[in-house]
């Protein structure tokens, strides 16, 4: 026997021991722990970032607890770098591991989009905030993709009423989706900002200020109409198959938010 097994066999195992309060716990685990990923990028291939994971487990009431170091095991047993389509792989391994029913992941991370913009052309990075959402039941894995999209809205009724100009402000569109088959995160992003009183740019020089300004202003979107457009377009993609989208616009002449929400699932119409 090793001194490693030997001591193994020595130091009681407290996490592995009986409790005998008869309350299960729903998620244990760990959170907030950074991990480098590559990610699929519709342009250049791939893009390596930096996400943020929480992951979890099912523990029975007659357990003390849960092993912690595993989860770290789970994550550095991937190397230096997880991939997005390893993402159930992970579910897979972290149930196994810690002897668990069920479980979830959550990958946070930064996407970065190449954005050019509209008359002058220059280009420029706009982030935009992607989250993974696995779990694992019974050794059934499931997925979900959160993409929050900054956008413009500009307020209908302030054009409609005002003698010149229209107040608007930067909205936050976001989606929590479902789906069947592989899907870009850009076309998501794509969806959104189409249906926006405008999108939005790292980089403006002047012509592309006013293209953006006046593009808003014929364009003008309550924060309902935001998520109706947005839905009628995920509903003609057979790829999302359930979806949660929620719009918060940050109004400028109030000091509260606009706020708008869809669910809407397919297969369970």
């Amino acid at each position: 026997m090793s001194q490693i097994d030997n001591a193994e066999a020595i130091i009681p195992d407290i996490q592995g021991s009986p409790d005998t309060r008869q309350l299960a716990i729903n998620r244990v685990g760990i959170k907030d722990i950074r991990h480098p990923v590559i990610v699929k990028d519709r342009s250049d291939g791939v893009q390596h970032t930096i996400a943020t994971f929480n992951m979890y487990v099912f523990l029975p009431h007659q357990f003390k607890g849960t092993h912690m170091s595993r989860f770290v095991k789970v994550l550095n047993d991937y190397e230096k770098e997880i991939t997005v389509s390893s993402f159930n792989e992970m579910l897979t391994q972290l149930a196994e591991l810690l002897e668990a029913n069920s479980g979830n992941i959550e990958m946070r991370f930064p996407y970065f989009v190449n954005k050019a913009a509209p008359v002058s052309g220059v280009k420029s990075l706009l982030d935009y905030d992607v989250t993974l959402i696995g779990e694992i039941n019974e050794g059934v894995t499931s997925t979900r993709i959160k993409v929050q999209v900054p956008v413009t809205s500009l307020c209908p009724c302030s054009k409609s009423i005002s003698d010149y100009g229209a107040h608007n402000q930067r909205s936050h569109v976001t989606v929590n989706a479902k789906t069947k088959g592989f899907i870009w995160i850009e076309e998501i992003i794509d969806i959104v900002e189409k249906q926006a009183s405008c999108q939005l740019y790292g980089l403006l020089k002047r012509p592309d200020e006013k293209y953006v300004t006046e593009h808003a202003y014929d364009n003008p979107k309550f924060v309902e109409d935001m998520v109706r457009d947005i839905a009628g377009e995920f509903n003609k993609d057979e790829r999302i198959r359930q979806y949660i989208l929620e719009s918060e616009n940050f109004e400028s002449i109030h000091n509260h938010s606009a706020y708008a929400l869809i669910e809407y699932d397919k297969e369970n119409p």
